[in-house]
Order: structure tokens, then sequence, then C-alpha cells
């Protein structure tokens, strides 16, 4: 839905099919439509799936498969892997990885390594850049001007500080990999059309980072329902926007079994109030039970007369 693409330069966004550019030309004409025909009389090809690398998921890449028939598994490969393990991608975690981004394998070491010191230098630490390699597979192909391009934004745009911003890309690291397009256009929703306060959007962003890239209409519908039809002020959701991941469905389901039983209650000052994390976070049991005070046979019985 929002997929990371391999970049080019520091501040470009680009497509795949741009992002094949980048690779070494000329490239092997492929006699076969299947890289599996090729691994009898590739070493190199052998040692990858040997690694665990899945060459039916790479052959759907762009230009990925011939690239690594140009590789030797020797001389390109090996220390790639070497630099891999080091930044610290587990052992089990090679194979799928280099199925996402085979294009690493054509990188220079030197250019990698010139972007983890980046990293920490900008005090991310070890385990920290391992969680955020292994999650955004293409994180250590954009140059060190991107992904400063990148943390400025999001330092400025959210106006975070900088032990935040780090904390916001170390726990939704595709960010820094993604195009901003999307995250703009979510910001300005959240803003001019939701009606958020900029602190109040700091706060939402802050403890539920997918909303900048969740789909835009599913942000207003939700939006819409809660506010609107559920009379939710934007305070409460500004306390509690983990409800804006949750299944629109789910929210209308639990709302409209609670108003047919008159407790749709969600002012904090009343005693019966029920909270958003009560209203959607619970199993449809314990919801039953403790907050709606009914069977989750009522419920399903209910739910039928929708």
């Amino acid at each position: 839905d929002w997929d990371d693409i391999p970049p080019s330069s520091a501040l470009e966004e680009i497509s795949e099919e741009e992002a094949v550019q980048i690779i070494a030309e000329p490239l092997l004409p492929l006699q076969s439509s299947t890289l599996r025909d090729y691994v009898d009389h590739s070493e190199t090809l052998a040692k990858l799936v040997h690694l665990g690398v899945d060459l039916s998921q790479v052959e759907k890449r762009q230009k990925a498969g011939q690239l690594l028939l140009t590789l030797d598994f020797e001389k390109d490969i090996r220390k790639i892997l070497l630099f891999l393990k080091d930044v610290g991608v587990e052992d089990n975690q090679l194979g799928p990885f280099l199925t996402k981004n085979p294009y690493i394998l054509a990188e220079d070491l030197e250019a990698l390594e010139t972007r983890v010191a980046y990293l920490k230098s900008k005090k991310f630490g070890k385990a920290e850049i391992a969680q955020m390699v292994s999650r955004a597979p293409y994180l250590l192909l954009f140059s060190v001007e991107r992904l400063d391009n990148r943390l400025g934004f999001f330092k400025n745009e959210l106006g975070l500080s900088v032990k935040k911003t780090k904390d916001l890309v170390i726990r939704l690291p595709r960010l820094l990999t993604g195009k901003l397009e999307p995250v703009k256009e979510n910001l300005q929703v959240c803003q001019i059309e939701l009606g958020f306060q900029r602190t109040e959007i700091q706060q939402i962003v802050f403890k539920t980072p997918k909303i900048l890239t969740a789909s835009k209409k599913r942000l207003k519908q939700t939006f819409d329902y809660l506010h609107n039809i559920m009379g939710i002020p934007h305070h409460m959701l500004t306390s509690f926007p983990q409800v804006f991941n949750s299944k629109l469905l789910r929210i209308k389901e639990r709302h409209m079994f609670l108003t047919f039983l008159g407790r749709a209650q969600y002012d904090p000052a009343q005693p019966s109030y029920i909270s958003l994390d009560q209203l959607v976070s619970l199993p449809d049991e314990v919801f039953c039970t403790e907050i709606a005070k009914a069977s989750i046979q009522d419920f399903e019985k209910f739910l039928k007369t929708l």
C-alpha cells in the first residue's frame, strides 16, 4: 500500500523503473525466464539460494535477476554479507533481506559504511540501526544527503525535538525510505479537513506514526464517524489516536450495540464512561461482558439485525 522504493539522488522521488537505472549496465540477456534455471550453472545463485534468497521473488524485481548473474559471490557478495551481519542483520534474516533488496549487492561498500556512520553520528544506537535496516530493507540504498533531508523534514514539519524525531523513525523506519507526498497530504488532511491543531498532530503522530502513511479516505471516514456521529471531541482523539488504526466496521458495530443498550457514553465526566481504548481494543467476549454488560450471543444476534 505504501511501498518502499529504491532511491536515486538525495531529494528525488523515484519509481522502481528509475531505480533500475542506478544499476550498472550492461546486463546479461536472460535466455530463460526464471532464475531457477541458472542455479546449476551459477555458483553465486546456488550460494544465495542456500542463504535463503527466494529467486522467484527476486525475479519480479526489475533487472534484479540479471544483476545477480553479473556478480561474483567471493568478489562482490561476501563483503556485503559480512557488512550486513556487522550492521546487525541476523544470519537467518539475510535471505529474506536480500529477497526484498537484492540491489544492495551492487552497492559500493564504502558508501554503505558511510551511511551507517551517518546514522551513528545522529546517535542512533547499534541495535536501533539493526532494527531499522531489517524493517526498511531499502534504507541503506539512500545517500547521506537524503537521510539527512528526511530527518530534517520530520523534525521541522512536525516540530519535534531531535530525540522524538529519532524515536519516530526507529518505530517506523520506512518513513525514511517511502515517498514524502502521501505524508505531506496526510498532515494537510489532519490539519485542514479534520481540524486538529499543530500540537495535537504532533501528539497523534508521535503516538501512532502509521497515521502518516494511512489511507486518506480511511482516515477521513473514521474521523467523521468518531467525531460527527459519536461526538468524540478532538482532544480525546488526540489522547487515543490508536483508534484510527482500528477497522471502522468494528467501531460502528460496537458503538451501535452500545447505543441499542443505552450504554454509549464517551464523556469522561460521566460515571458510565467508556474509553476509546475499551471500545476498540478489547476482544469481543471481554467487550461484551465488561463494557456492554451483555452476552456475546446478544451481540451476535444484534449484528444480524444490522
